[in-house]
């Protein structure tokens, strides 16, 4: 899946410069960069005391706004449309919501856990996602201590507080696997967070010879701190896990296969593509390609698709997907260029304005549970007054390539829609709002 975008608005779509994609590694040293010349701006050294010095350092340095724009390129003018509409699915199950310590590594959980291992298996997606950095510092699990660890050993003898943090093992239990369904206890919560302890990550606090110190090696993202872990077997819904950094993948393997997991995830994805409430054959027919493909994401991700186009019920579109497929229909150049990301002083709409106007972003702050699939939650006249404005917004300053009868005709649109369209008058711009906001097109019935 490589990154489509555009340099400047008038260039054609190109692969995505490597400079804009940094590793890890990388993104640790930026962040460390950022914080430095922060520290220069209060002292008022060498000019970064502004406004604009402030803007150009995040552009520089953090990579949330490369992030965001490449995430939104490769929406617009990737080719590979059904595989990002999965990783948006499977992103948004693995909440990282956006924090000031974790907004440099969303974007490289989306990339390098989610949409690297979609043709993989959901026990590997699993266990990539629970320990990227990203999710250990969202769900705080870089102050998780066994609570006979030596850390906490030490701290109490310094008379400081250290100990257990169970965030991210309740929601790995809760959430990203099992379900309350089924009926684990708050002992199995707590031994999921002593498996847990001793997974960190040193992105927020970079420096590489602390790295070696603490954790023994330099991976950023392979980064389990014996120090800080919980000696001894651990228990989770009657399975013995070992003691030692291969426990969590043993864990996450055994809760990746585990029933209540299969029928909780394989009901969210019939929600989320099929059905705001799906037939138990939907749900059945994708659990039954799970058991017998051991989760392997072909196999489920085929059995998906093939409900969701036998499917005679429509399906909302979240405004997110709604605003790309307005803008691939259209040909419409809208989002700004990724030269603009080096011309802060361009009065273009910058990429974290259009996500939060829209009311959907992955970089936002967040609840762990994520954005709903439901239309309900979605469908306000607030949520669709935006919709309007944005079709309106389109037309007028995006250029669009395709006119509404064009895209009528390409899409094979309903005589419902068609006649929608013909109600509103001679006026392009209506017809145009009226298409991209019309039921077909919004998932509200189906052509």
């Amino acid at each position: 899946s490589p990154a489509i975008g555009i340099e400047t608005l008038e260039s054609e779509p190109k692969p995505w410069p490597k400079s804009f994609q940094p590793n890890l590694e990388e993104r640790a040293k930026n962040r460390q960069l950022f914080l430095e010349a922060d520290e220069k701006s209060k002292l008022k050294i060498d000019g970064e005391g502004t406004a604009l010095a402030y803007r150009r350092r995040k552009l520089a340095y953090l990579m949330r706004f490369k992030d965001e724009l490449k995430f939104v390129h490769r929406n617009i003018y990737g080719s590979d449309q059904l595989r990002l509409r999965l990783m948006s699915f499977w992103a948004n199950h693995f909440t990282i919501g956006n924090t000031e310590d974790n907004e440099a590594t969303i974007g490289h959980a989306m990339e390098e856990a989610i949409l690297a291992n979609l043709n993989d298996s959901f026990s590997t997606m699993l266990y990539k996602v629970t320990t990227h950095p990203g999710m250990l510092m969202y769900l705080d699990n870089i102050h998780n201590a066994g609570p006979n660890s030596g850390h906490v050993k030490q701290m109490k003898k310094e008379g400081k507080q250290a100990g257990l943090n169970d965030n991210l093992g309740r929601e790995l239990l809760e959430l990203h696997t099992l379900s309350p369904s089924a009926n684990y206890t708050e002992t199995d919560i707590r031994n999921t967070a002593l498996v847990l302890a001793g997974w960190r990550s040193s992105i927020q606090n970079y420096t590489l010879n602390k790295r070696i110190e603490q954790g023994g090696k330099t991976n950023n993202w392979v980064y389990y701190n014996q120090y800080w872990s919980e000696p001894g077997n651990k228990t989770v819904l009657g399975k013995t896990i070992y003691a030692g950094q291969e426990g969590l993948r043993q864990l996450t393997d055994f809760l990746a296969s585990h029933e209540h997991t299969v029928m909780h995830l394989s009901t969210k994805l019939a929600e989320h593509f099929v059905s705001d409430v799906p037939k138990k054959s939907d749900v059945d027919y994708i659990a039954n390609a799970w058991r017998q493909s051991n989760g392997n994401f072909d196999q489920i991700h085929k059995a998906v698709i093939e409900r969701a186009i036998s499917s005679k019920e429509a399906k909302f579109q979240w405004p997110m997907t709604w605003l790309f497929q307005v803008l691939r229909l259209s040909g419409s150049t809208y989002i700004e260029s990724w030269v603009n990301l080096r011309l802060p002083e361009q009065n273009l709409m910058q990429t974290r304005e259009l996500f939060e106007e829209l009311g959907q972003s992955f970089w936002a702050v967040r609840q762990p549970n994520g954005y709903s699939s439901k239309k309900e939650d979605w469908m306000s006249s607030e949520m669709f007054e935006r919709r309007i404005r944005f079709a309106d917004a389109i037309w007028s300053s995006g250029k669009p390539k395709q006119t509404p009868t064009m895209i009528m005709d390409r899409i094979g649109a309903s005589r419902a829609t068609r006649k929608l369209v013909s109600s509103v008058g001679m006026s392009e711009k209506a017809q145009f709002a009226a298409l991209m906001c019309s039921p077909e097109l919004m998932g509200l019935e189906n052509a």
